[in-house]
């Protein structure tokens, strides 16, 4: 898996850990998030584009596996694939690290909506993004969810 993008690094503190001593499930989703808006920026999906046009981008689904437990002190890595990419529609794979071990710690995979936030409703994506973006689809990837 190592072809595909980091779109996040970063270390587990204390704080992130629940009582049984292993990062709890919301900062999973909180380094994920970090993950997307990472992704999405590569994609042209930049902050300055959705402020200045008045975009935004929504998720509307998202499966996450848990797969091993990481702890205070580990550091994590996203690597991040685009699955799919519509007019409206995006969907992607991360899958996070433990960034010493290479083991799989957890794997999600979401789906976005692309929208108009003055409406709040879905709109197309412009057609350069989502033409650049249709070239980065890697076909046939199981995200093993």
């Amino acid at each position: 898996m190592s072809e595909l993008e980091v779109t996040y690094r970063g270390t587990v503190y204390p704080w992130h850990c629940d009582h049984m001593g292993h990062m709890n499930v919301m900062w999973y989703v909180g380094k994920f998030d970090e993950a997307t808006w990472q992704f999405f920026s590569g994609l042209g999906l930049t902050s300055a584009y959705l402020r200045d046009n008045g975009r935004g981008m929504v998720a509307v689904e998202q499966k996450i596996a848990y797969k091993r437990e990481v702890h205070a002190g580990d550091v994590v890595l996203v690597r991040s694939v685009l699955l799919e990419v519509r007019d409206k529609v995006i969907r992607f794979c991360h899958r996070m690290e433990n960034a010493a071990t290479g083991e799989l710690v957890a794997v999600t995979v979401l789906t976005g909506i692309h929208i108009d936030t003055t409406v709040r409703h879905s709109c197309p994506m412009p057609p350069e993004i989502v033409s650049a973006a249709q070239k980065a689809v890697v076909p046939g990837f199981e995200p093993g969810i």
